[in-house]
């Protein structure tokens, strides 16, 4: 009589009892195992469609509640759906990401984004340049915080290659390295 109670899983026909049964939605009655739950989930998370996960059941236009599924879910999986559906409701909206990689925290920028400079990451509270979307950068306007950073990503390049004893190109100056084969450089 034990086994009267159960009924398979509608994806992988497996024996359930009731309280491994898990619905997804209060629209719709389709229950499924554990493992078929969190494999559904997982797969819309990967493939990029986690703002509305849908029932499994191919013929249902019900979307799984979060909230039920909750108890099916590993923990980090369910964290991982809800912070997609959090961002999903931006997905319109112009957004920014605290800049510090410890952090990453997603921020919805203002209408005004181009004219706010100075902001603060409202997890972490460190300030950053919402323009630039670097660590902030006290004294130093953007145009000149771009341009130090220029010319210090270009005096690196000009190191490397120097220690790489590449050459530049007479006619277009692009960096030319030899791998074998004479000294004559022909330009691309």
């Amino acid at each position: 009589m034990a086994n009267a109670a159960q009924r398979p899983c509608s994806i992988c026909m497996e024996p359930m009892a009731p309280s491994g049964a898990h619905r997804g939605s209060i629209a719709c009655t389709h229950a499924f195992c554990g493992a078929c739950l969190t494999g559904h989930v997982r797969a819309k998370l990967e493939s990029g469609r986690a703002g509305a996960v849908g029932c499994l059941d191919a013929a249902c236009a019900g979307k799984l509640d979060p909230e039920l599924c909750r108890a099916a879910l590993p923990r980090d999986l369910f964290e991982r759906w809800c912070a997609a559906l959090c961002e999903s409701l931006f997905a319109g909206a112009r957004r920014t990401y605290c800049p510090f990689p410890d952090c990453s925290e997603m921020m919805v920028a203002d209408e005004d984004g181009d004219t706010v400079t100075q902001s603060e990451c409202q997890v972490c509270r460190r300030l950053f340049c919402a323009q630039c979307r670097v660590p902030w950068h006290a004294g130093v306007d953007c145009a000149a915080y771009r341009h130090r950073d220029t010319a210090r990503e270009d005096a690196m390049l000009l190191e490397m290659a120097a220690g790489r004893k590449w050459r530049r190109c007479s006619k277009c100056q692009f960096f030319v390295e030899k791998t074998d084969g004479c000294l004559h450089i022909t330009c691309r």
